[in-house]
């Protein structure tokens, strides 16, 4: 057993982070004067609501800037605090748990590294720089792993929340009980492929979470063949069957008007009716709607979510939306710990 590993067995210590976004979080309902106009004041929350297309994603770029910090700063209190439980000192523990555990490149891997580099200077020149440069590289590998034990073995509770928008869900499917805990909306567009990709930890997150969540999909197309499959699967919806071509659509990738129409028949939905709709852009005004109000809310890329109002949006995958949604289920079972205690 490595010293690392035989380290962590023995390290049993419990913390909790919990960092408030309240005053962010909370912007839309702030009632406080930002500008007064002829007489008239004007809120955060007016400031919010109507210009929100603006600001939205600035505030989440300030967002993930605070993430990256805040992990960063959990990072150090796991190695300050590990170090404290065996009494030594925040360095002593990094050379013996990770410094330790670095090896030196070979000479052979010293010059196929720098056979990459952009440099007219010669190999021994450079080659102290390289050394440092491959031995940096190696400790943060190490650190990074050995942080990440950490957290599997400590209590970490995050509370900082992507900002906040208000989305309107009248006329909108929804997959889930009505008084579900959690309300994740989806923007997304059928041919996007990062809207593919994150289809699959959707459906999971639906099967690992059950009714504590309820799903709303909207459209946002944005590639060619999206739109008629937007509405394609709205008219699939008129008959009941909305999900299932929505699930259909992600999975064969099948977007042109001919194959839409296939999908249809595969799922038994009455073609006459299938075809009226389709073919008459029926439900064209809904899916225009749709990413009329997600150009309102300052969307400009999809898959993006809004997860009990909080925005997310990039590459995202199964762990990082499981994540807010942990985090909203616990905010809701506080409230309710707390409305109950009254």
């Amino acid at each position: 057993m490595s010293s690392l590993s035989g380290n962590l067995l023995n390290f049993g210590l419990g913390i909790a982070l919990v960092v408030s976004s309240v005053g962010r979080i909370a912007a839309q309902e702030d009632s406080s004067v930002v500008a007064e106009v002829g007489g008239v004041k004007v809120t955060m929350a007016d400031l919010e609501r109507e210009e929100s297309a603006k600001l939205l994603s600035a505030h989440y770029q300030y967002y993930q800037a605070e993430t990256r910090a805040l992990n960063d700063l959990i990072d150090k209190k796991l190695l300050e605090q590990k170090a404290k439980s065996e009494n030594i000192t925040l360095d002593q523990l990094i050379d013996r748990d990770i410094k330790s555990q670095v090896k030196d490149p070979t000479e052979d891997q010293m010059k196929v590294y720098y056979e990459g580099l952009e440099t007219d200077q010669p190999y021994d020149a450079v080659r102290g720089k390289i050394l440092e440069k491959i031995r940096q590289l190696r400790t943060e590998k190490v650190r990074a792993a050995y942080v990440t034990a950490l957290r599997v073995q400590t209590t970490v509770s995050i509370s900082l929340a992507p900002p906040r928008a208000n989305v309107d869900l009248q006329n909108s499917e929804v997959l889930g009980p009505p008084n579900a805990r959690v309300t994740m909306v989806e923007f997304a567009d059928y041919e996007c492929p990062y809207c593919q990709k994150v289809a699959t930890d959707v459906k999971k997150l639906q099967a690992d979470l059950g009714d504590r969540v309820a799903f709303t999909y909207k459209d946002f197309p944005i590639h060619a063949r999206s739109e008629k499959a937007a509405e394609a699967a709205r008219c699939a919806g008129k008959q009941g069957k909305f999900w299932e071509l929505h699930d259909e659509l992600y999975h064969s990738k099948e977007l042109d008007v001919d194959q839409l129409k296939a999908q249809a028949r595969t799922l038994k939905l009455d073609p006459v009716e299938f075809d009226k709709c389709l073919d008459s852009g029926e439900e064209a005004a809904a899916v225009d709607k749709d990413h009329k109000e997600g150009a309102r809310l300052g969307i400009s890329g999809t898959p993006s979510f809004f997860i009990n109002g909080h925005f997310l949006s990039g590459a995202l995958d199964y762990a990082s939306l499981r994540q807010v949604v942990e985090q909203q289920l616990a905010v809701q079972s506080q409230t309710a710990t707390n409305g109950g205690s009254k």
